[in-house]
């Protein structure tokens, strides 16, 4: 197998981040659930959408997956974010205006934003279609400075409406029901890009750690392209899961003789799992040139993986991000050729806070999708 990737469209012309800015003009003000403080829990908040520009796309959100990065960011647990906060970056919804450099997009289509929302648009990454490895740091749908908009923080999916640049907005086919392809914008295309870029086809062996909201797709993206796939989990109460997905074979991962039967029987591992845990007898279970994509993020350390196991067979262990917006553009229309969608739970906005809790303790089977009609009216004073 040749490590790929797909070559994409050349960027429009780059643009200074110096932007010359004299004030938001705002044109509407859109309901939306967010969080105050680490400890305030998701309330009902109002935001300020801008005007869209000559290149930016206005889009009426319909609906918006809940992530558990969403969790962490708005629960402070990795860094202190500037609240009042509006987290979701699975976006879905339909166009209600366009500025008038755009041509790609018109009222009425149905789109999607995914983790980003802009990127430097001039850094090598960024002129290679890899924009989420944008070397001057990419703009997140939330939580972000927005440089090109007098650095107003970016306000997220829960909500009613939301404005992004043309370049940062995409095509959601109609093959693909638009709730449970909310999810993909960030579950999807997390799995896809490491295996689109190990080049998965039939044939091939894929394993995938963790049955989670990633590892689901994961798997249904994996036997779409014709592999065969190993789970590996750490409950018995998982293997018809995993079986009812299309997986192959379920392996105990804590069965010391279950992963010896395993030994040499894999060419690329998906790892979902964001806890600490042991990667060693996982490369045991890979082929000569096998690879280990790290997708899970723990808080703590993981133990030491052992450089003589990655030596004796030349395994590869990386990490991968998200994907640029060709490639999340390749994987929508793949997902809806294949019939590829997540398997989602639809919540109203009363039932935030307990589908928050319901994703730390696991009991989701496998995403939760936020149904924004749900929200309430905007005041008439923005909170964010």
């Amino acid at each position: 197998m040749t490590p790929g990737r797909p070559v994409p469209p050349p960027l429009a012309k780059p643009i200074s981040l110096d932007p010359d800015w004299t004030g938001v003009e705002t044109s509407t003000l859109a309901a939306a659930y967010g969080a105050t403080a680490p400890d305030s829990g998701l309330v009902p908040l109002t935001v300020a959408r801008r005007v869209p520009t000559e290149d930016d796309v206005e889009i009426a959100i319909e609906f918006c997956g809940l992530c558990h990065s969403d969790v962490h960011a708005t629960r402070g647990e990795w860094r202190v974010p500037p609240y009042p906060l509006v987290p979701g970056h699975e976006i879905v919804g339909r166009v209600t205006r366009v500025g008038t450099g755009v041509q790609e997009f018109a009222p009425g289509d149905r789109v999607g934003v995914g983790c980003m929302v802009d990127s430097c648009r001039e850094c090598d990454s960024c002129l290679d279609g890899l924009e989420q490895y944008c070397e001057r740091g990419n703009i997140g749908t939330y939580g972000a400075a927005d440089p090109r908009h007098g650095g107003a923080v970016t306000q997220g999916g829960y909500s009613t409406s939301v404005v992004v640049d043309r370049r940062f907005v995409l095509r959601i086919p109609d093959a693909l029901d638009p709730a449970a392809a909310a999810p993909l914008l960030c579950a999807g295309i997390t799995t896809y890009s490491p295996l689109r870029y190990f080049d998965v086809e039939e044939g091939d062996t894929v394993g995938v750690v963790g049955l989670g909201g990633l590892g689901h797709m994961a798997v249904k993206i994996a036997k779409a392209m014709g592999a065969e796939v190993t789970v590996f989990t750490t409950s018995e109460s998982k293997f018809d899961a995993a079986r009812e997905l299309g997986a192959d074979h379920v392996v105990l991962s804590k069965d010391s003789e279950a992963m010896e039967e395993a030994n040499r029987s894999i060419d690329v591992i998906i790892d979902t799992v964001a806890a600490p845990h042991d990667l060693n007898p996982y490369f045991r279970t890979l082929r000569l040139d096998g690879a280990l994509f790290q997708l899970g993020l723990p808080a703590d350390d993981m133990p030491p993986v052992s450089p003589a196991l990655l030596i004796r067979r030349r395994l590869a262990y990386a990490g991968s991000l998200i994907g640029g917006i060709a490639e999340t553009q390749e994987m929508l229309d793949f997902c809806a050729e294949h019939g590829v969608a997540s398997d989602i739970e639809i919540v109203g906005a009363e039932q935030l806070n307990q589908a928050y809790d319901r994703m730390v303790a696991g009991d989701v089977k496998y995403r939760f999708v936020l149904d924004t009609a749900t929200l309430q009216e905007p005041s008439e004073r923005a909170d964010a």
